[in-house]
């Protein structure tokens, strides 16, 4: 096993281990990856403040999230066919955010179900929702959210239609993969992956198949979905959410002013400023270059987190520092559980937090709740 010291190794792993169709589905973007490839880079430019002799000791990064308690401002984000990465993928993600600390979001296209999550945690989670033109299924979905004791309700405004990803079509993409010929030799060099899942029941959409009516296999749920996801998605449509939920709702998809200022009139707890991960609207800037406009314009009515690009804990660090009050990391976990199921993701979240942990020391603070912008370089980052 090599010795892993940072995301970009467990990148490496998992590239090895998993099979190129999810593992392209995790690791691409749109159109040309402008967005997505732009969305890690400008973090790059953003230069930090080193102080010296300052007393360094008893540093906390912890933080709360909507109210919940945060070891670091992190959370998992939702990730579709997670449980395609590795054998009951999400069930194993959440077991390693419990263990470490942070809050999980469980998506709606998930392999392994909100009941699955629930049994094997035994402790609150996100969960992320899409608008469906089917009402009646998704407020059957928030009740079953309700039962599991979910404590929040990630929507995900960004996908009325779902952006193009070369890749995915030219893989052929489905869960689980068509026994082609070339789907069969690929997995032939993926023993590990292949024992895995021969090793689980979960390898169709759970929070889909049996519970919505027509979708009883996985041809009907490709039409369904097809057919499903709402292009007439507009504000009354999350107020309805709202009301039907009650509880704490975040908003993920949003990039303008405009937009953040829409989602405070309407009652969202938290925002996430999200490209989807370059994945949608290839062209659109990356999510750090939009964070600061939208904190400045709405960060005291709501909490403004940020996703997109988190490779690191600097990243996590200047997130912080620009405003975001979290931040929400999709392929650094993926790379960690397709490397080494669950203790690849806890491995990546240790890596994160220890970056951070350490770099924030370097910028002269022990407490994260007393960073801001006085630790980035002037001319070196968005306004």
């Amino acid at each position: 096993m090599p010795v892993i010291t940072n995301i970009e190794d467990l990148r490496v792993l998992a590239e090895k281990r998993v099979p190129r169709m999810f593992y392209d589905y995790a690791d691409s973007g749109s159109w040309t990856e402008g967005t997505y490839r732009a969305n890690e880079a400008d973090f790059q430019t953003i230069k930090l403040r080193q102080r010296v002799a300052v007393n360094m000791e008893n540093r906390s990064t912890a933080v709360k999230m909507v109210g919940v308690d945060a070891k670091m401002p992190v959370a998992i984000a939702p990730v579709g066919l997670t449980g395609m990465q590795h054998a009951d993928g999400e069930i194993l993600a959440a077991k390693a955010a419990k263990a470490f600390g942070i809050p999980f979001t469980l998506s709606t296209m998930s392999i392994c179900s909100i009941e699955d999550i629930a049994a094997a945690t035994q402790a609150p989670f996100w969960f992320q929702l899409y608008m469906m033109r089917d009402r009646d299924a998704m407020a059957r979905m928030i009740e079953r959210c309700r039962a599991a004791n979910c404590s929040a309700l990630v929507l995900t405004l960004d996908l009325q239609v779902i952006g193009q990803r070369h890749k995915d079509l030219k893989n052929g993409l489905t869960a689980p993969p068509k026994p082609t010929l070339r789907n069969i030799l690929n997995l032939m060099t993926k023993p590990g992956w292949c024992l895995g899942m021969a090793g689980t029941r979960r390898r169709s959409f759970g929070n889909l198949v049996g519970h919505v009516k027509g979708v009883s296999d996985m041809s009907s749920l490709a039409a369904w979905t097809n057919e499903q996801f709402d292009p007439r998605l507009s504000w009354p449509d999350v107020e309805w959410v709202k009301k039907q939920w009650g509880g704490k709702l975040i908003l993920k998809g949003i990039m303008e002013v405009e937009d953040a200022r829409l989602a405070a009139e309407h009652g969202a707890d938290a925002i996430v400023v999200s490209n989807h991960g370059g994945r949608q609207l290839d062209g659109a800037p990356s999510s750090i270059e939009a964070l600061p406009a939208i904190v400045d314009a709405v960060g005291s009515r709501l909490e403004v987190w940020m996703d997109g690009g988190i490779r690191s804990g600097q990243d996590v660090l200047k997130a912080w520092a620009l405003g975001a009050r979290g931040t929400m990391i999709g392929r650094a976990m993926v790379y960690g559980l397709g490397a080494m199921g669950e203790a690849g993701v806890l491995k990546a979240l240790q890596i994160l937090h220890k970056e951070l942990d350490v770099t924030m020391a370097f910028c002269g603070h022990t407490q994260l709740v007393n960073v801001d912008r006085s630790i980035l370089r002037p001319g070196t980052f968005p306004q």
